[in-house]
């Protein structure tokens, strides 16, 4: 069940504000919560300090992981989904305030940006000198940080969409391509086709993607990986650990350590 993901002020808007950047902490209850589609003027950058975070966007399924950031331009639509007891920061800043990528991307946070991000949220509203400081300091290292790649492409086209969906609400659902080309009245080779027309991604891969992305998510708000291995439907424990270590280089436990201590460059496409 998810509740409505609270802001620490009632009637908040941050396009009501011109200051470069605002930074707000919003600790989730032990529910997960979710910020309903919506879209403002100012850009916005997602951090998880804790916890996990789900940014969707028309064009794909952003992970937020600890310790690492998604970036979301002004004006696009989104929603974010945050796992039980996260600690998340919303960073938003105003357009032409730094140079930021005008698409969406997932960020590396290093440790000074993220204490930097912290001490903004926490910071005396009356030290207003040292506010500007550090917030001047904040968008001099953002443009800074590495982009990296951990997503799921979403297309638009309707029956690729009803798919995502479907797997986005059941990840476990181990249909095959030609059970998948049924239900959306295709043939198993126009889909395959489609899939990576649209998504420049196998069905395989693409499914795989969305298993990474519930996997680091659930794994960062405390599952085990043997709760996750079944939630997503493997057959096994050591099935499950063999693919992610494929396709990230590390085990679940190694790979979310690397990430907490390196501030996110441990990411990889």
């Amino acid at each position: 069940m998810r509740q409505p993901l609270r802001y620490p002020w009632l009637n908040f808007d941050v396009d009501e504000f011109s200051t470069p950047a605002i930074v707000v902490r919003v600790d989730v209850p032990d529910t997960r919560a979710e910020v309903p589609d919506h879209w403002h003027r100012k850009g916005q950058l997602v951090f998880a300090l804790g916890g996990g975070v789900t940014c969707r966007v028309p064009s794909g399924l952003w992970m937020v992981p600890p310790h690492c950031g998604v970036w979301i331009p002004g004006g696009m639509e989104h929603s974010n989904i945050a796992t039980a007891n996260a600690r998340i920061f919303f960073v938003y800043i105003e357009p032409g305030a730094t140079d930021l990528p005008d698409r969406c991307c997932t960020l590396s946070i290093s440790p000074l940006l993220r204490e930097l991000i912290i001490e903004l949220a926490d910071r005396v509203e009356d030290d207003e000198a040292r506010g500007e400081l550090l917030t001047r300091i904040l968008l001099t290292e953002l443009p800074r940080m590495p982009v990296q790649r951990l997503h799921l492409p979403i297309s638009s086209e309707p029956r690729l969409k009803r798919i995502a969906e479907a797997l986005a609400q059941d990840p476990a659902d181990r249909s095959t391509l030609a059970e998948w080309a049924n239900r959306v009245a295709l043939s198993e080779s126009s889909l395959a086709r489609l899939v990576v027309k649209e998504t420049g991604l196998s069905f395989g891969r693409w499914r795989q993607q969305l298993h990474l992305i519930v996997a680091i998510r659930e794994l960062a708000s405390g599952a085990s990986v043997q709760q996750v291995s079944g939630d997503l439907g493997y057959d096994s424990v050591t099935a499950f650990i063999t693919m992610f270590k494929k396709a990230l280089g590390k085990p679940p436990a190694k790979y979310l350590s690397s990430v907490a201590q390196n501030g996110g460059s441990a990411f990889v496409a």
